[in-house]
């Protein structure tokens, strides 16, 4: 990684204490406040000592002692203080990363999370932003203290002794050299423990979900799989003990040195005093030096730990800043408005509309797709599978945008309207019905938050699922399950049909809406959502003819494009795709009226 995007990561990280900065500053006075007192014990045990040899005089070792205590217990106090206020700057970047990151996240494009794993987007939300806790929390502020108390020991030991002084600090650049090496190398373990972190989890996350178990047991691969987390567990399990082992030599290294130093400052000084005949280093000072130089080289110990803390955190942060760099491709324009629904009246239109997935794919998903659909009417999509149908009801939503023409509501181009405003004016019954891992009462809530429970029971009485609801044993309070598996497909069907109904959009997009139903729920359910689709535009998605027959407008699509459109009995009258469909699913039955 180059210099250059070190040092912009470094100025990004400094940025996080910006709001801060009030209680950065108080932080910073504790440090000082504190590291100061720390110097005091060992000058004052210089008088103490030379006391005890020298005149003796117990008044003077008394006052002095009970100053030392003072100082003890006052740097103690300032120590716990600074703690205390790191902890808590920490703890709020922290706070503002990860809501910084899932508000982004929530921003991105249908796109981003087609293409992402959810495994890796948890790592990075969870697992990344707290791997950098440490650094926020405690590194940062541990380096302030501990470059005061080095500054501050330093200038104390020159004033004792400046020969030994010297000395010690003629140490300190190998210190520095061993923690530059040792971080370089602990940041390439960092970012290939948490790499490998999110290949596990996300493996995690799609095998042991209630589908990856329904799929791996139907399967009947489980011995597959769990030689797959083997082996992908044992790279882990590689990249955790190169951690561990660097942080046993690290350490080894700066204790080895630590102990060798004091030696190293005897020496001297019994040559100055026996070889010199230098009578200005008495015993009082030697001791007083040898307490200051253990000051010096705990946190020379720090510095060099948290040199390796920072650097390998950069992988993390690199990681965090991917993400939050990422491009909204669908946002809002300068110049969008915010629409409420009853300003719309629903109608909609697509104007030479094409769109694809990928840059690089060579045919387009939607090709020139042009209609209007007025205010009110039912328009219904059919055609053979993959034709485009359920991706043309994405751009209504903006969950994707054309590459080519425009889709406007009321004569309005939809990129100049604020997503908000179209997320509130567009709700949908889609294929896939998603319940989240909570109370069904707060799985309706979603549509509309500030719901009653008399509008809750009111939308799940029209969608028919209300009586279901209060035979189970807690009511609207009843827990579905992760994705709703307590519920059959018709049940959880029905409960988002009762979400549509209670968010009460003015454009509804119906995708299989009543698919997973038997005919007799599906009956029911089709009464309501005729009661439902009542002055609403609603594009119905259908591979069951029968269930749109009496649609305003219906779009006959193959291969991306609209290749008939028209009312069920002139589509019929062309002998084209849709009366080649209505035959072949109607075949050897009897055919609804035409």
């Amino acid at each position: 990684m180059s210099k250059d995007n070190d040092r912009l990561i470094t100025k990004r990280i400094i940025a996080l204490f910006g709001p801060h900065r009030r209680d950065v500053i108080l932080t910073i006075l504790a440090v000082l406040v504190g590291t100061g007192l720390g110097i005091v014990p060992p000058f004052l045990y210089e008088v103490i000592i030379d006391e005890l040899v020298g005149q003796k005089r117990l008044d003077v070792i008394g006052w002095y002692s009970g100053f030392t205590l003072l100082a003890v217990l006052l740097g103690a106090a300032f120590t716990l203080l600074y703690g205390y206020m790191s902890v808590v700057v920490g703890q709020r970047i922290m706070c503002d990363l990860r809501d910084q990151l899932y508000t982004h996240l929530q921003s991105m494009s249908l796109k981003f999370f087609t293409n992402a794993r959810t495994g890796d987007i948890q790592t990075r939300l969870i697992s990344d932003v707290g791997g950098v806790q440490n650094v926020v929390s405690n590194t940062i502020t541990d380096q302030l203290s501990n470059i005061a108390i080095v500054t501050s020991t330093v200038i104390a030991m020159a004033l004792l002794d400046w020969r030994l002084a010297l000395l010690s600090i003629a140490l300190v650049p190998f210190f520095a050299w061993v923690g530059k090496g040792v971080g370089e190398y602990a940041r390439n373990v960092r970012k290939g423990t948490q790499e490998q972190t999110s290949e596990i989890n996300s493996m995690m996350q799609e095998t042991l979900s209630v589908s990856g178990i329904l799929l791996s047991k139907t399967a009947g691969n489980q011995k597959v799989l769990s030689e797959k987390f083997a082996a992908e567990n044992k790279v882990l399990a590689g990249w955790m003990i190169k951690s561990s082992v660097l942080q046993y030599m690290f350490f080894g290294m700066v204790r080895l040195i630590t102990q060798f130093a004091p030696t190293l400052v005897y020496w001297l000084a019994g040559w100055l005093i026996i070889a010199q005949g230098d009578t200005s280093l008495t015993l009082g000072k030697i001791v007083a030096f040898t307490g200051l130089q253990a000051r010096l080289f705990f946190p020379m110990t720090g510095l060099l730990s948290a040199q390796v803390e920072i650097m390998s955190s950069f992988a993390l942060f690199e990681r965090i800043f991917e993400y939050l760099d990422m491009k909204r491709d669908i946002s809002d324009s300068p110049n969008a408005v915010i629409v409420t629904p009853d300003q719309v009246t629903g109608q909609l239109r697509f104007d030479d509309v094409s769109f694809k997935y990928e840059d690089d794919q060579p045919n387009w998903t939607l090709s020139n797709i042009s209609f209007t659909a007025e205010a009110g009417q039912l328009v219904a999509l059919v055609g053979p599978s993959g034709a485009g149908k359920t991706t043309l009801t994405y751009l209504i939503p903006r969950l994707y945008d054309p590459d080519l023409g425009t889709v406007s509501l009321d004569g309005r181009d939809l990129k100049e309207m604020r997503l908000d405003s179209l997320g509130a004016i567009v709700g949908a019954v889609t294929q896939e019905t998603y319940l989240m891992h909570t109370t069904v009462k707060e799985n309706l809530r979603v549509a509309k938050p500030g719901a009653t429970d008399e509008e809750l029971i009111e939308a799940c009485k029209a969608a028919a699922i209300h009586n279901h609801i209060a035979s189970l044993p807690e009511g609207y309070d009843t827990v579905v399950g992760e994705r709703g598996y307590k519920l059959s497909g018709g049940e959880k069907q029905r409960i988002s049909i009762a979400r549509a109904i209670l968010k009460n959009p003015r454009i509804l997009i119906l995708d299989e809406a009543t698919s997973a139903l038997d005919t007799q729920s599906e009956r029911l359910i089709q009464e309501s959502l005729n009661s439902l689709m009542v002055g609403r535009t609603t594009f119905a998605i259908a591979h069951r003819l029968s269930t749109v027959l009496s649609a305003d407008l219906i779009l006959v699509m193959d291969q991306g494009r609209i290749v008939e459109s028209g009312r069920h009995q002139c589509l019929l009258a062309k002998e084209g795709l849709y009366r080649r469909l209505y035959d072949e699913q109607f075949k050897g039955e009897n055919a609804p009226a035409r």
